[in-house]
């Protein structure tokens, strides 16, 4: 088994089809296609379903797919232990909205300081799909709500937040969901741990949201809440960033769904030295 042929093989599985990841791998199409070819002969498998200029990982392809990303990440583990400890190279990190506004602004700008070297991509989502992401290969580390009892995954923690419930002001004091005028809730789609959390807080008040807004953002939802569409449950500290404060009343939730942990997550076996350097500062600057 070649390596050059698995970098292939993970690039089209990866994009999904040969043009594209001949243009990202700056080869020719039949390049591609005989080094696929190659690797399906040598073990002795289809890797891809191919019908006509459309193709698809078949389930041999996604075996080797989850070795391929273990194998290219370790090579890369050992390319830059090799070259040096300084932190260096592309660091993919993945991050919830919450905290990409309100808790990384100043890490990572010092982040930048100490390791120009690193060539830092930002992307964010909700905890679920960021998980997904980083088992996959797509994100070297992300910042995640909670921790995860997932073996794969190793973690530092990085911030503790207080969750507080929001709705419209003048609302009346809100101990338990049926001490709402109106249960709607307003939550990112499924996948997020912040929507979760309040779906507990629900079900603990034995009330069933009459209706569950999905919003792509914080200040799409904290307006709602404004508006007096609904309720929302979010990180305290993002309402120092609100400028819509005084038009929100806030209410506590309940002990045991108040706090949450923010941990900065990565593979097993992944950990790279601009990961490291990453999860110190977080630990410093707790």
């Amino acid at each position: 088994m070649n390596f050059s042929d698995l970098q292939v093989f993970h690039c089209v599985a990866q994009v999904g089809g040969i043009t594209r990841a001949a243009e990202r791998l700056h080869r020719v199409p039949s390049s591609v296609t005989t080094r696929v070819q190659q690797l399906e002969e040598d073990l002795g498998v289809e890797l891809f379903l191919r019908d006509g200029r459309r193709i698809a990982i078949t389930p041999a392809g996604q075996v080797l797919l989850g070795y391929a990303e273990r194998i290219l990440a370790l090579a890369e583990e050992a390319r830059e232990a090799l070259q040096d400890a300084a932190p260096r190279g592309r660091l993919r990190l993945g991050t919830m909205e919450s905290t990409a506004a309100t808790r990384l602004p100043r890490p990572l700008a010092e982040y930048h300081l100490r390791y120009p070297q690193v060539m830092l991509e930002l992307s964010t989502g909700p905890t679920r799909q960021l998980l997904a992401q980083v088992l996959g290969g797509d994100l070297d580390a992300a910042l995640v709500a909670d921790p995860t009892q997932d073996k794969r995954l190793e973690s530092a923690s990085a911030f503790t937040e207080e969750l507080v419930l929001v709705a419209e002001a003048g609302h009346r004091r809100i101990r338990s969901a049926k001490d709402l005028s109106r249960p709607t809730a307003l939550a990112f789609g499924s996948g997020c741990t912040y929507r979760h959390r309040l779906e507990e807080w629900f079900a603990a008040g034995g009330v069933d949201p009459d209706r569950i807004v999905e919003l792509t953002s914080y200040h799409a939802i904290l307006s709602c809440a404004v508006a007096g569409m609904g309720i929302a449950l979010l990180p305290r500290v993002l309402l120092e960033i609100f400028p819509e404060r005084d038009r929100l009343s806030v209410h506590a939730m309940p002990a045991s769904l108040r706090k949450t942990k923010t941990l900065l997550v990565w593979r097993k076996g992944t950990r790279s030295a601009k990961v490291v350097a990453l999860a110190d500062l977080l630990v410093a600057g707790k």
